[in-house]
């Protein structure tokens, strides 16, 4: 866990995470206490949902931040994300995705390609 991060999760989520698939292929990284009010609003998806509850719910893991600032990451989920040697931590607000380098760096060349959505057309920094 890159140390700007490990203080803030240390601090709100006490090392405590959990880790699940995510449909564009890394893991999502959540503080537990964020976790919780993800995990209720997923159990309340109706019936037509249950294959995505399953992906969410039934992939995720808990683990906790060790001693030398490391996450052991389930083989089962590593084969998911396609993890290997490089990854990326992206932080994205309430969670964190964790991606493959290379696999990572193909997507992000895909979404620039195909420019912005019209939602986000008036958008500015």
């Amino acid at each position: 866990m890159p140390a700007r991060h490990r203080e803030v999760l240390a601090a709100q989520a006490q090392g405590q995470l959990t880790l699940t698939k995510h449909p564009d292929g890394c893991l999502l990284v959540f503080p537990r206490p964020a976790w919780e009010g993800y995990r209720e609003k997923i159990a309340a998806w109706p019936e037509q949902a249950k294959g995505w509850k399953r992906i969410f719910l039934g992939n995720a893991m808990d683990v906790e931040i060790d001693g030398a600032s490391r996450v052991l990451v389930s083989p089962e989920l590593r084969a998911a994300a396609g993890l290997t040697r490089d990854v990326m931590l992206l932080g994205m607000g309430s969670h964190f995705e964790l991606w493959d380098a290379p696999r990572y760096a193909a997507h992000e060349a895909v979404v620039m390609q195909q420019g912005l959505p019209d939602a986000l057309r008036d958008f500015a920094f």
